[in-house]
């Protein structure tokens, strides 16, 4: 069974939701310990749904657990906020090294959203991969030149609104490099 496209989104956002919700009630550790449960359960339903985890929310929810974890079991802050930045390099390196090898592996994402040429395929997939480097390192600095309350924020209004910032600009590039693929 397919996942309802419009319950998607919900699914998707549902962990950052309560994480930011139960930091601004109890606070760090309980937010950590939120985004845990939240983010199985998601995968959990998600699994239920569609008999699949896609790659990149597995990845995801790993490194929500082992970070999170570890932030929980050494009562240490520090490996909750380097948890964006580890997923941005990796998902950087998967990108990047796709392009190096000359393949497009933004294609096996995004493909069934779009077709686009191979080359185009390759330059979105070497921005984005860049994309993902600069959030890393933009994670790095915020996190440890602010308080938590920032970062906080940071991480859930900032990342993402970057993120879908940087993705619409590409719709340009989208559109040009898109091949058709109607019968006419």
């Amino acid at each position: 069974m397919a996942l309802n496209p419009r319950i998607k989104p919900i699914l998707d956002f549902l962990p950052l939701a309560v994480f930011f919700g139960a930091y601004k009630v109890f606070g760090l550790f309980a937010a950590t310990a939120a985004l845990m449960c939240v983010t199985a359960l998601v995968s959990l339903v998600i699994y239920i749904l569609e008999r699949r985890i896609a790659p990149v929310p597995l990845l995801t929810a790993a490194i929500v657990g082992i970070f999170g974890g570890l932030t929980l079991w050494l009562h240490d802050e520090t490996f909750i906020k380097i948890k964006p930045t580890l997923i941005n390099l990796i998902f950087a390196a998967i990108l990047l090294g796709g392009v190096v090898r000359k393949k497009g592996l933004l294609k096996a994402a995004l493909g069934t959203a779009f077709t686009l040429t191979d080359e185009g395929w390759l330059i979105l997939s070497r921005s984005f991969g860049f994309f993902f480097l600069a959030m890393a390192a933009l994670n790095e600095i915020i996190w440890r030149t602010v308080s938590t309350d920032i970062w906080v924020d940071f991480k859930v209004f900032g990342l993402i609104g970057l993120t879908l910032v940087f993705t619409a600009a590409q719709a340009p590039f989208i559109e040009r490099n898109s091949v058709d693929t109607s019968d006419s």
